[in-house]
């Protein structure tokens, strides 16, 4: 079965692509890499069932040339979104910069233990309600709004 990004994942990222056109991409990705592989448990490795991937890895670097960091905005954005429960119930949790955020302790940022602090690039997982739910991530820095 070929690997698929999900629906939420493809819009997430067409938003910040629109939004931020000269980014940089250098840490972006989805599907698994053999250091994910070989870790046996991510949201970048495919579903048996369907070939679904859960993860997205967007570069921390939104301008593509030294500019104030807006990806901690970004990734708060997003975060406060799920916690409002807008987005659908889509979005499973978020990793950046040393922190993670998720429904387990209220969306609050807290210290994340794992081996990849993802100072390079903001991890994006969703649920399987992401899985055909593409529509538009409702943010200020995505929608102007």
């Amino acid at each position: 079965m070929k690997p698929w990004l999900c629906e939420a994942g493809k819009t997430l990222k067409e938003q910040i692509n629109a939004t931020y056109p000269e980014r940089d991409k250098r840490s972006d990705g989805w599907i698994a890499d053999a250091r994910h592989l070989a870790g046996g448990v991510s949201d970048h490795i495919p579903t048996k069932d369907s070939g679904v991937v859960r993860g997205l890895d967007i570069d921390k670097d939104l301008h593509g040339v030294p500019k104030p960091d807006e990806m901690p905005y970004l990734a708060d954005q997003l975060r406060e979104l799920a916690k409002s429960k807008k987005d659908g119930g889509r979005i499973s949790y978020i990793i950046f910069d040393g922190f993670i955020a998720s429904s387990k302790k209220s969306w609050a940022w807290r210290k994340y233990v794992g081996s990849n602090q993802h100072r390079h690039h903001a991890h994006f997982s969703f649920t399987s309600k992401g899985d055909k739910d593409g529509s538009p991530f409702q943010i200020p820095l995505l929608t102007g709004e």
